[in-house]
């Protein structure tokens, strides 16, 4: 090559050399400041629990510069490689303590003061509620103070001034949290149905539909006894939603009951221990769905070879709490024993000389129960059965619309009972209701009104007249759903499941650890949803591998994770059931016309009871391979001899 062209490609060479070097000075001189980042975290921020945190680069020169490179970011003084994305860098950072958090890269530079609020204190505020409730007999202001612990702690968490932070904390229980649990629409749906169902109760109370039907069931429910069993068949028969089952059934069977001199204690008991315990384990209801997507979802971390409601139908065979709360009631039943504050209750209602055994002073503010049919109306059972009939069938109907699935349908592989789960679980529980309510609620203005029983506006009075008995249940069913949203935010359910999980534990003991655990998370939080849905996906994995490790076969893990799905559904119903800011306790206090705490206190002692049968009885023999068809009928047996023993008949 000829000098010349060697000179010319060196030039050509330093050039480019000299133009890259350029390049990259300009790259390097792009400085960053404040305005150029902008850096979102978490205004909650809870001890040892992992928060995501954004960092945003606003600068377009240099986010396109560095876009889908790996950079190196000091975050506390610790070099982390990173990804940029679209000009955004994630973090997943966990808070052990009070620091002064740092983020650095190029010339840019963040600090913040972080005080994560302790794990520990996540379980004050419900723990405050419970305890305010019990103790002070009053759960409007249980509730609020609950809340209000819990809204000051995480304002004085944000570096607040405790001053400010109790303002900010009052504030927030309005704008923030009775707004947000408002806002959802789920929560909308059941305050909408309870007042549709409220309306409609009033309205064949009025026409006298409600009196006929006591006067019919009066043929079969003529005792205290009957009356009890027939509302227990009734809570039976609505087997296929918690809320449908509870609101029809008291509002159905409180004027019966009140005639028996059945305390509303007593009914509210009936109503609450069949609802939830009836629907978890049928095959076709609204709690199915959610049930087997968390399975599922089990299932597919450990890879089992196992269909979700393959290993549902198993787990019934180890839902010894369910099927001991509905036998237990049974039990009361026939032997007309009570024991607790229940006996007491029961007592009182048997003495009373009034069809009203309860008391304006026991009632839930709900006052339905005191609504006077007029003499010259004649009363037709009709008028108030097709109306509750058209609410029953009408929701299995809705669910069976909202969830359909031609493909499930058209499977002929698939069993009838298990498609029609497979339909019902993919429902909108919640469009069902409505639907169903709207129409009761029309039904029962057309029959009132057609059979010139009430005139139109008579027959709008009653309607709105029974919106505002509704009014105190709804109050306490959104201050519930705060204090659970607060719950939420702190990481309630964390703490209690990081506690008890730390324990080390043999797989035979998996079962009933998780039993007592779900309780404790449902009691805390008030939600049996809740619960499942924060307790499957954390102990399904767990139990599968502890029993693996410890070296158990494939059929042995199997019973203990088929007794396991099990304990978290029944550790959620006891907790629910035990727990007196459940929705669900609520509503049974509702739809029976029960002051709420002495619900929740004459229930309790009968929930643990039968809770305590289902670990000893059941749930730890079953993990040791003893036989369900031998622990059901002893279960039986000890549940009769322990109302033998220790109940008391009332000799009125």
């Amino acid at each position: 090559m000829n000098l010349p062209y060697k000179k010319l490609i060196i030039g050509l060479i330093l050039i480019l050399a000299y133009y890259l070097s350029k390049a990259n000075e300009l790259t390097n001189q792009i400085q960053l400041t404040q305005n150029d980042v902008s850096i979102e975290m978490p205004l909650i921020i809870v001890q040892s629990i992992p928060v995501d945190i954004s960092v945003r680069i606003n600068n377009e020169n240099y986010a396109k510069e560095i876009e889908g490179k790996i950079i190196t970011i000091s975050v506390n003084n610790k070099p982390i490689n990173v990804k940029i994305k679209e000009g955004l860098i994630l973090l997943d950072y966990k808070f052990e303590k009070k620091e002064d958090f740092t983020i650095s890269f190029s010339d840019f530079y963040y600090k913040k003061k972080i005080t994560p609020i302790p794990l520990w204190f996540s379980i004050i505020p419900p723990l405050i509620a419970i305890l305010f409730a019990l103790i002070f007999k009053e759960v409007f202001t249980a509730l609020f103070v609950g809340i209000f612990v819990g809204a000051v702690a995480i304002y004085w968490y944000q570096d607040t001034s405790l001053f400010v932070a109790v303002f900010k904390g009052l504030f927030a229980i309005v704008d923030t949290y009775i707004i947000e649990s408002l806002t959802e629409s789920g929560h909308l749906s059941i305050i909408i149905f309870s007042m549709l169902i409220g309306a409609m109760v009033n309205i064949i109370t009025k026409n006298g539909g409600m009196k006929g039907i006591v006067n019919i069931l009066s043929k079969y429910a003529n005792n205290p006894r009957s009356g009890q069993f027939i509302t227990w068949l009734l809570g039976i028969l609505i087997f296929f939603d918690d809320y449908a089952n509870t609101l029809v059934v008291g509002n159905t069977m409180r004027l019966v009951t009140d005639k028996l001199k059945i305390s509303r204690e007593k009914l509210a008991y009936i109503v609450d221990s069949t609802a939830a315990p009836i629907t978890s384990i049928a095959f076709v209801t609204t709690w199915i769905g959610a049930e087997l997507s968390y399975i599922q979802d089990g299932i597919n971390t450990i890879g089992l070879n196992e269909s979700a409601y393959n290993i549902f139908i198993n787990s019934l065979s180890y839902a010894f709490y369910p099927i001991f709360a509905l036998s237990f009631i049974v039990i009361l039943i026939v032997k007309q024993k009570d024991f607790g504050p229940m006996y007491h209750a029961e007592r009182k209602a048997r003495l009373a000389n009034t069809l009203d055994a309860n008391g304006d002073d026991n009632t839930f503010s709900n006052k339905l129960n005191e609504l006077e049919v007029s003499e010259n109306i004649k009363a037709r059972w009709y008028n108030a059965v097709i109306p509750v009939m058209i609410i029953i069938f009408g929701t299995f109907c809705g669910l069976v619309y909202t969830g359909w699935d031609q493909s499930v349908w058209n499977d002929n592989l698939i069993p009838f009972s298990k498609k029609l789960s497979i339909i019902i679980g993919n429902s909108n529980s919640y469009k069902a209701l409505l639907w169903s309510s709207i129409s009761g609620v029309l039904v029962a203005i057309v029959l009132t009104v057609s059979q010139k029983i009430l005139d139109l506006k008579a027959t709008i009075d009653s309607l709105i007249n029974g919106f505002r008995t509704m009014l105190t249940a709804i109050i306490i069913l959104i201050l519930a759903w705060s204090i659970a949203i607060v719950t939420k935010q702190l990481h309630t359910a964390d703490f209690i499941s990081q506690a008890l999980v730390s324990i080390n534990i043999s797989p035979q003991f998996i079962p009933v650890f998780t039993f007592v655990l779900g309780a404790l998370v449902a009691f805390s939080t008030g939600s049996s949803w809740g619960t499942m849905a924060i307790l499957y996906p954390l102990i399904l994995p767990a139990s599968w591998l502890i029993a693996q490790n410890f070296g158990l076969d494939y059929n042995d893990s199997l019973a203990i994770f088929y007794n396991v799905v099990s304990a978290v559904l029944a550790g959620s119903v006891l907790g629910d059931h035990c727990s007196p800011i459940s929705d669900t306790t609520i509503l049974s206090s509702l739809a029976s016309s029960c002051n709420h705490i002495e619900h929740v206190r004459t229930q309790l002692p009968y929930a643990i009871t039968v809770g305590l049968v289902s670990i000893f009885i059941g749930t730890i023999p079953a993990a040791f391979g003893i036989s369900s068809w031998i622990l059901f009928p002893v279960g039986l047996l000890i549940m009769i001899l322990i109302v033998r023993f220790f109940a008391k008949s009332y000799n009125v």
